[in-house]
């Protein structure tokens, strides 16, 4: 049954006059924060796991890169079109029905037996994620207006916080339990899912309006095409062909002809995956841009601080999640206390341009890390960073649910999780590449000066495990992975600096008080 604008408008009407109460915001929000922290959990819950996976299933530093951004690389593309089907049908229902897909899909990781079925899975496992990510912060942004809701995306920050540097910790303590092995680190989020769907189906309530309208088909594959094969050159350039080549400029070619084939499809569709129209709002350009490059820090802290602690200082997976305690801090306590305070006083572009800036200074100062690195150095280097991440990530959304009206919630907000996950995903394979490539030079250079054979440090497909190596050589590998960690930690630094100035320009308008039709 189709609504008209007029009826639409009516419905966004009765629900400003019959506003949840914050007790029912909170009960309806256990259940989104619920399924957040599970869909974020399985982006990050392998990374202490992935060198006993990879180990287990024989594979390498490729494999290790593509079990993160395959995930990555699904919940990218999926998160636009949850977004716009959240404006044509039931919020809570495709919410239930993304935590389904994502129990099926963790079930079928699991029972993985080789590193190609392992990737497959995480690819369609993703794809339940990027629902259950951009639908929770669309079902917040149904139920409250702008300036209420950044109490409560302090929440949504903290349990991000949580999930995504706390799942390395969960993942380094099942590795190290003997009576579970790594298959849990894909099971463990599935009574989580389960739970979430019967809070979810029992405290949310939102107003469904229904109206006839055409998924764009087209324009997600051809997004999805685009994203795919240049994530696909940036992973295996340096390493299976030169960065300057004719493979090169095939794909990089192909994946910017397939880019502007996708705003041509998107122009022309009746019901845009990513409307064009919304790019119009200068907040919305910039805050898509900033999205970007957050990302690559966001998801790359995660990814190779893991392999730091394991690789470069020899730390258990579960000591290594420990470790990393002082980015979660930084960023559950940064988000929540922003949160309250953009609540209070209504502005919030102040905390978007302090968290920028001091994501820079944090991926600088862990630039400088090295295997020797004191700890107590790293903690403040890591909160830092964690803090910059928390004060900026979710308030971009906020900026951009502020911006456009209510009708377009849905889309827009997907957007800045659309081009968060894709920066986090294009960031994980290139500066994985980085540092595949410098990892190795690092290491041939520490062998040729010790006048040993290449050979046994080799063992492992380019993962090694030290307690393997005969002791002569650990030192040499952890001193390459410590070097080659921090210089990938330089390499996203001028990317935290692109985003500070980004947002020197998003214009700041107070949040307002009321939902807009």
């Amino acid at each position: 049954m189709t609504v008209t604008t007029e009826a639409a408008s009516g419905s966004a009407a009765a629900v400003d006059n019959q506003r949840m109460t914050h007790r029912q915001v909170m009960e309806a929000l256990s259940g989104l924060l619920l399924g957040l922290f599970v869909a974020v959990l399985s982006s990050t819950v392998v990374s202490n796991a992935l060198p006993h996976i990879l180990a287990d299933l024989h594979g390498g530093q490729s494999a290790y890169t593509w079990v993160i951004t395959a995930a990555l690389l699904t919940l990218t593309a999926s998160t636009p079109i949850w977004g716009k089907l959240s404006d044509l049908a039931s919020k809570k229902l495709l919410l239930q029905i993304a935590l389904l897909i994502y129990i099926a899909t963790s079930a079928l990781a699991g029972l993985s037996q080789n590193t190609g079925e392992l990737i497959a899975c995480r690819a369609l496992q993703g794809i339940g994620a990027g629902g259950v990510v951009a639908l929770g912060q669309i079902c917040l942004a149904a139920m409250v207006p702008p300036r209420e809701r950044g109490r409560y995306s302090g929440y949504f920050g903290a349990v991000f916080a949580l999930a995504t540097i706390g799942g390395p910790l969960i993942g380094g303590v099942i590795v190290d339990t003997s009576w579970l092995g790594w298959r849990w680190c894909f099971y463990v989020g599935i009574p989580f899912a389960l739970l979430a769907i019967a809070v979810v189906q029992r405290t949310l309530e939102l107003p469904v309006v229904k109206r006839e309208a055409k998924i764009d088909y087209l324009g997600a594959l051809v997004i999805t095409a685009s994203v795919s094969l240049l994530m696909i050159w940036i992973t295996l350039a340096g390493k299976n062909y030169a960065w300057l080549s004719w493979q090169t400029a095939a794909m990089v070619g192909g994946g910017l002809l397939l880019g502007a084939l996708a705003v041509v499809v998107e122009r022309r569709a009746a019901e845009p995956i990513i409307p064009p129209d919304l790019f119009k709002h200068r907040t919305v350009t910039l805050a898509a841009l900033a999205s970007v490059l957050v990302g690559v820090g966001m998801y790359g802290a995660t990814t190779f601080l893991s392999q730091y602690f394991q690789l470069a200082r020899a730390e258990s997976p579960t000591t290594a999640g420990l470790m990393t305690l002082p980015m979660i801090l930084g960023l559950a306590v940064s988000s929540a206390v922003a949160g309250r305070l953009i609540t209070k006083y209504g502005k919030w572009k102040a905390y978007l341009v302090a968290g920028t800036a001091l994501l820079a200074v944090g991926f600088g100062l862990l630039g400088t890390a090295r295997a020797e690195t004191d700890y107590g150095l790293l903690s403040v280097y890591m909160a830092i960073t964690g803090i910059g991440l928390g004060l900026t990530s979710q308030n971009l959304v906020l900026a951009v649910q502020n911006t456009v009206p209510r009708h377009e919630l849905g889309a827009a907000s997907s957007v800045v999780t659309f081009f968060r996950t894709m920066g986090g995903a294009m960031g994980v394979s290139a500066l994985g590449a980085l540092m595949t490539d410098k990892v190795g030079r690092y290491l041939a250079e520490n062998l040729a000066a010790a006048h040993v054979p290449a050979g046994p440090a080799a063992a492992g497909g380019g993962i090694p495990d030290l307690h393997k190596l005969p002791a002569p050589i650990v030192p040499l590998v952890t001193d390459a992975f410590g070097r080659g960690v921090g210089t990938v930690f330089l390499w996203a630094t001028p990317f935290a600096g692109l985003a500070f100035v980004t947002v020197l320009f998003i214009r700041e308008t107070v949040l307002r008080t009321t939902q807009e039709s």
